[in-house]
């Protein structure tokens, strides 16, 4: 490998040209010139100005959204937009007092929506960034973590076992080097890559000397020089084609199913009530302003802003406990999660692994066999582990004398890591991993001073130590040499063979303090506890047991593999402990739990958990987790700690509570209030409601609704998971829509035939029914239970109160000419008040008849 001279000057502009070639073809010096770089990697001045150059390494297949687009989104609807047109016919009609009206309340409304939405997504990208991927780099020489949208072309990227490759590069370094790419050519198997050059038509799957953007590194160890970098990387072309996002959680699919349910029906409503009143020979544009306003009051225009506001303050609740919500959409699937599916180290124990002892084939501590382990552990260069971090912490030696000189790195495959070492002329090979892994690439143990075959019976003697010490609780390795040619120097797969089984390594992990209490709280939330774990099953049930956990059923991994698919979607129910998996058996379970009709969690940190997190519906993982499980997540645990889990669950389940509140709002006073004035508007000879009084009562009903992010949550509710179910939504739109009808139509009559209201006071009469009735039956359906047993928020309260005077207060201000109102008698205001009560009440007791025949 060449070392050139660094070029310090700018960046060429020919540069980003030459960066387009087929650079696979290319000697890995062709590229140090073309890229400006070295083996040194670059200085902080060239990072620098290739950073401005270059931009960040991110994609933006979807533009990002700007306080102007977020702004200019809230007129997006064509129902907003038919009514800002509407208003203009009736400004160019110089009709400028409504059409200014209207105006100011359509804007109000907008300005409303935008700024609690802008807040809740810059809260959500601020927690978002305190979970950032980390990319080792070389740079003026030093190793360096950076974060990952920091790479630029020239840089010179360390990976290992866990990596998630940054941006496109070609290979300069690899040692037994597999890179998963399914996500790029769907290849179902890790594939080996290595330094070279390939042709020039070589497509993606060839390109043996390249990395790509978005792949992972399930073993050994390379460097890259990279090349491409954000949307320039073949990942990036393809998500700026196909604009790619994250499958539709179950709410939002439930979300988007009641959007069409209300619109469909909104439209008929609108389109037969605008038609019925130019039949009725009512001014056109007023049946047309008339017409959109109601539709304005009978869209859940606010629902898409609600639900933001909802997850973005949920997700800064958990992330005062310890929960980093990556991504916002997953965080109603949180609360519905019914099923959790964990490994057992750190979750259900303390996680804190001590090495208990060394023992020799025959049982015996020994420190030969020690020295052995910690040479294995010391010189090993893949991913950390707890394991290695264990035996290097018992004791500390000296290994200035010893010299490495391969290493087969661990795969999940092996399930074995083995290094070779060099000590004066003597060259071993040391392999330690899984018990039977190791056991069988042994055709001899170490008895004392002498190595003897491995015969049937010492065989068994071995295994029953082994399965002796698993059901006490220890987590079993083996360990294995083997002396080798002085003379070669690289070693493969196929070398660990005819080895010498020198013993046991037995470690401890004891069962977290507390945890017992933890699993008996997810059993009462309605959270069934699985583990899923690569241990044997002496240890998995033991660990079980020592934690208080009912096994209700074991399947190992073999057993997995005689099953199919109607087999295991059974099982899968039934057992709650799977051990001896691989990364493809846990993805099956989780799949299965899914088909069974589960909302599955899933939380790992490894790289064999990453297709599981992103299979489940909920992915978790924790800080210190590798970059490809982070990435696969939808949270992160600032500590690994079910408690923590615990308290997300019901954050999750407070979320999704307020996020349903509101559409039980919207289709109860609102959507009753809109309906009965469609109504009227067919035997009234004026219109029951002008275009602009429409648009202030749901301007004024939408201010406490904004509150509803910050409202109290019933105890009850939470402790079951809950899903969206838009058949329930239907029903309670039926019940609750038509009882606020019946309260109009007595307002109606109180109006008309005991007042003998005018078209104003009726407009008045109606409008303080309407936002007071709105306003007070919001505290009987935001709760299951009685109003008094369920208290509401300050905010709620408060701002509800404002909105009642408010509306009281308009008929008798210097505005109720404009807004067609006039001031209200004492009776008046008595009958309407004593009509909004009897609602009340009533509301109340349909919602006990209601929950009592259906329930979700």
């Amino acid at each position: 490998m060449s070392d050139p001279q660094r070029v310090s000057t700018s960046v060429s502009s020919s540069m980003k040209s030459k960066m387009r070639s087929k650079y696979w073809t290319q000697s890995s010096d062709q590229l140090w010139q073309e890229l400006q770089s070295s083996p040194q990697g670059l200085s902080e001045t060239e990072v620098s100005q290739r950073l401005e150059k270059y931009g960040p390494n991110v994609l933006r297949a979807k533009r990002e959204l700007t306080p102007l687009g977020l702004f200019l989104n809230q007129f997006k609807s064509p129902i907003v937009l038919i009514l800002i047109f509407a208003t203009l016919m009736s400004a160019f009609l110089q009709d400028w007092t409504d059409a200014i009206i209207i105006l100011f309340i359509v804007f109000g409304s907008a300005i409303l929506s935008f700024v609690q939405e802008n807040n809740a997504h810059n809260a959500a990208d601020k927690l978002r960034s305190q979970v950032t991927l980390k990319t080792t780099v070389l740079r003026d020489g030093q190793s360096q973590s950076i974060p990952t949208e920091q790479v630029v072309p020239g840089d010179l990227v360390v990976l290992s076992a866990g990596s998630l490759i940054p941006a496109d590069g070609v290979l300069i370094e690899a040692k037994d080097f597999f890179v998963n790419q399914s996500v790029l050519t769907g290849e179902t198997f890790p594939v080996e890559k290595q330094p070279g050059v390939v042709p020039e038509n070589a497509g993606l799957v060839d390109r043996t000397n390249m990395v790509f953007r978005g792949t992972s590194v399930p073993s050994g160890s390379a460097k890259a020089l990279i090349v491409q970098t954000g949307l320039a990387t073949a990942f990036g072309q393809i998500a700026a084609r196909l604009n790619l996002r994250p499958p539709e959680t179950e709410f939002e699919r439930g979300i988007r199913q009641l959007g069409y349910l209300l619109t469909e029906f909104m439209l008929v409503l609108v389109i037969a009530i605008f038609a019925l009143n130019v039949y009725f020979k009512k001014p056109v544009l007023d049946s047309l302003l008339f017409s959109v306003a109601l539709a304005v009051g009978l869209t859940p225009q606010l629902l898409p802003a609600i639900i933001n506001i909802n997850l973005s303050k949920g997700s800064q609740v958990m992330a005062k406990l310890g929960v980093i919500v990556r991504r916002l959409e997953a965080l109603e699937n949180f609360g519905s999660m019914d099923v959790l599916c964990t490994d057992k180290t750190g979750t259900l124990t303390v996680g804190v692994v001590k090495l208990d002892s060394a023992t020799d084939a025959q049982g015996q501590s020994s420190d030969v066999l020690f020295r052995d382990a910690y040479l294995n552990a010391h010189f090993q260069t893949g991913m950390a582990n707890p394991l290695d971090d264990a035996i290097l912490a018992r004791q500390t030696l000296d290994v200035s004398v010893i010299k490495k000189v391969d290493e087969i790195p661990y795969d999940f495959v092996r399930k074995r890591l083995t290094v070779v070492i060099q000590e004066n002329r003597e060259v071993r090979m040391l392999t330690k991993g899984a018990f039977e892994s190791v056991l069988g690439v042994c055709t001899h143990a170490q008895i004392g001073d002498s190595t003897t075959a491995l015969t049937g019976e010492l065989t068994a003697q071995i295994h029953q130590r082994y399965q002796d010490w698993s059901e006490q609780g220890y987590r079993v390795l083996g360990v294995a040499v083997k002396q080798v040619d002085p003379k070669a120097r690289v070693f493969k797969r196929e070398d660990e063979a005819d080895m010498i089984f020198s013993g046991f390594l037995l470690f401890l992990d004891p069962p977290k303090p507390g945890i017992l209490k933890t699993i008996q709280d997810l059993e009462h939330l309605g959270v069934q506890l699985k583990i899923i774990t690569g241990d044997n099953h002496l240890v998995a049930r033991h660990t079980a047991q020592e934690v208080g956990l009912e096994v209700t059923g074991l399947v190992t991994g073999s057993q997995l593999n005689d099953m199919n698919e109607a087999s295991l979607i059974h099982v899968v129910d039934h057992n709650n402990i799977y051990t001896e998996v691989d990364p493809a058996q846990k993805d099956r379970i989780i799949l299965a739990l899914k088909k069974a009709g589960r909302v599955v969690g899933y939380m790992g940190d490894g790289i064999n958990d990453a297709p599981s997190l992103h299979s489940a519906d909920v992915g978790i993982s924790v800080e210190n987790a590798v970059d490809v499980a982070k990435e696969a997540a939808d949270f992160v645990l600032l500590k690994t700690d079910l408690e923590v889990l615990r308290q997300g669950i019901l954050q999750g389940r407070r979320t999704f509570a307020n996020s349903l509140k509101y559409v039980f709002m919207a289709t109860s006073a609102n959507f009753g209030n809109m309906f009965s004035v469609a109504g009227a508007s067919l035997f009234l000879n004026f219109l029951p409601m002008l275009p602009k009084q429409i648009l202030l009562i749901n301007f004024l009903t939408d201010l406490p609704e904004m509150t509803i992010a910050g409202d109290n949550v019933d105890d009850v509710f939470i402790q079951q998971p809950h899903r969206l179910n838009v058949g329930f939504i239907r029903r309670f739109m039926l019940v609750f829509g038509p009882l606020s009808s019946v309260f109009d139509l007595l307002t109606f009559g109180v109006l008309l035939w005991l007042l003998h209201a005018d078209q104003a006071l009726f407009h008045t009469g109606w409008f303080i029914e309407s936002v007071l009735s709105a306003g007070v039956v919001v505290f009987a359906v935001r709760t299951r239970l009685p109003f008094l047993r369920s208290h509401p928020s300050r905010a709620m309260m408060l701002v509800t109160l404002i909105v009642g005077v408010v509306a009281l207060l308009l008929p008798y201000s210097p505005l109720a000419n404009i807004l067609g109102f006039k001031p209200l008698g004492l009776q008046a205001l008595g009958l309407i008040a004593g009509i909004i009560i009897l609602y009340f009440i009533s509301a109340e007791m349909v919602k006990r008849w209601f929950y009592r025949h259906f329930n979700v």
